[in-house]
């Protein structure tokens, strides 16, 4: 395994590492006469680099956003090619000469990789990278090969790059189930490291998703591995808590005491002091922290203070919960928008912000946040304002947890119903023709594991 925090250049993509084996004999394909040698990891920096690529197919397409990224100069040589390749032709990002191999096409070159289906092509394209000490891949056949590719990966700047060093036993499966885990296990942060440089202290605002530990976002879930300090909302997904070492120091938000301060104010303030600490802080939010979060509060508290902050967009509830419970927001016939409303205060209330005469007047779907308690008063509103009261209504409590729980109501009675099946907060509410779109009115789809 070979890891390259450098990724700059390397030879497939900005986060990938390309491995050569030295040959002290070949035959006039390139073959060396000793396949024993373990191969040397090293990564190669092609920026301005002429680099060519014989063949246009399957094994280009999936190689050339990778080579496009370090920067290098490519060229294709192929009578034909992919219509993705022939697209990035068609936007300069590579020159593409539409012909066959001819000797010489790697002149001056750092890099090839060699991918046609004609195999007596791929010998001579291999004969002349051995003649010129060009490093060859050879898609075809990989004991003609001058280097090997690895199984790559990357997490945040770091490069996973994974080979078998022998010709023998070389599994390119096993060496991507390795990739894989060590990937899976860095952006996760059950594999961590210290960091040897020192950070720049700041603050990240990280939407958790809708509640679900496995719905956060890679970046999120990397970022809380690596925090001094996480302050936590009640809605955010409490099971990640539990997974950050013990050094980590987390704050309830809900009780950080407020003093002189209103609840938002002192949640600004805990941030920027532990910031300014010197600590990295995760402010840990449900679902996305620009929907209805206050996260821009947070932002302008923090820019004010001369505090980086990184924003982390999250998985809405809005849009997840109702799915998690079988409820599609749009669907091709029945909905062409769909609304998010957040029904904390009542449509009564002079500090409402809502047009409900507006809002009764769309035929697309209504979602609702925040809205358990006001559900009542918001239906007789919508139905007063001309809506059919028997607009089917779904309210989805605890969506994507182990404690999911769906309430299917209409208009007429939603308010009733969310008393009598003792609906609870958090719960997102739909309102609109959608609800009744699935098989049935409360399909169980990919119900979470209780364990």
């Amino acid at each position: 395994m070979a890891e390259h925090a450098d990724h700059a250049g390397h030879p497939e993509s900005a986060g990938h590492a390309e491995s050569a084996e030295s040959a002290e004999s070949v035959d006039g394909t390139g073959r060396t006469e000793n396949a024993d040698h373990p191969a040397y990891p090293v990564g190669l920096r092609l920026h301005g680099r002429r680099t060519v690529v014989i063949g246009g197919g399957q094994v280009a397409q999936r190689r050339l956003p990778q080579l496009i990224a370090t920067g290098a100069d490519i060229t294709l040589v192929s009578p034909s090619a992919t219509p993705s390749v022939e697209a990035m032709a068609d936007a300069g990002e590579i020159r593409w000469e539409r012909r066959r191999y001819q000797d010489g096409d790697l002149a001056d070159t750092w890099y090839a990789l060699v991918a046609s289906s004609d195999t007596a092509a791929n010998d001579a394209a291999s004969a002349e990278a051995e003649r010129t000490r060009t490093w060859c891949v050879r898609a075809d056949d990989a004991e003609a090969a001058t280097a090997w590719t690895p199984a790559t990966g990357r997490s945040e700047n770091v490069t996973v790059a994974v080979l078998t060093t022998t010709s023998q036993g070389r599994d390119p499966r096993h060496s991507a189930a390795i990739r894989d885990a060590i990937v899976e296990g860095l952006r996760d942060g059950t594999l961590a490291a210290p960091h040897h440089r020192t950070r720049t202290p700041g603050v990240s605002l990280v939407g958790g998703g809708p509640g679900d530990p496995d719905l956060i976002t890679v970046r999120g879930r990397r970022l809380l591995a690596e925090a001094d300090v996480v302050i936590a909302d009640r809605l955010g997904p409490r099971d990640l808590l539990d997974e950050l070492p013990p050094h980590v120091e987390v704050i309830d938000a809900a009780k950080i005491p407020y003093g002189r301060f209103m609840a938002q104010e002192a949640i600004n303030q805990a941030l920027i002091e532990h910031a300014k600490a010197g600590k990295a802080v995760v402010r840990l939010k449900g679902g996305d922290p620009f929907v209805f979060g206050r996260g821009m509060e947070e932002a302008q508290a923090l820019a004010a203070e001369g505090i980086p902050c990184t924003v982390v967009p999250g998985i809405s509830s809005t849009i997840s919960v109702p799915g998690a419970a079988g409820i599609p927001v749009t669907h091709r016939g029945v909905a062409h928008e769909f609304t998010v409303v957040s029904g904390h205060v009542a449509p009564e209330d002079p500090r409402s912000l809502v047009d409900w005469a507006a809002i009764a007047r769309l035929r697309g779907t209504l979602v609702l946040l925040m809205a358990v308690d006001k559900i009542g008063a918001i239906a007789a509103t919508l139905v007063a304002h001309g809506k059919d009261p028997a607009t089917p209504v779904a309210l989805v409590q605890e969506g994507t947890t182990a404690a999911q729980r769906r309430v299917d109501a209409t208009l007429a009675d939603v308010g009733e119903r969310a008393v009598t099946e003792d609906v609870r907060p958090p719960a997102v509410i739909v309102i609109g023709d959608v609800v009744a779109v699935g098989p049935d009115s409360a399909p169980q789809l990919d119900a979470p594991s209780a364990d």
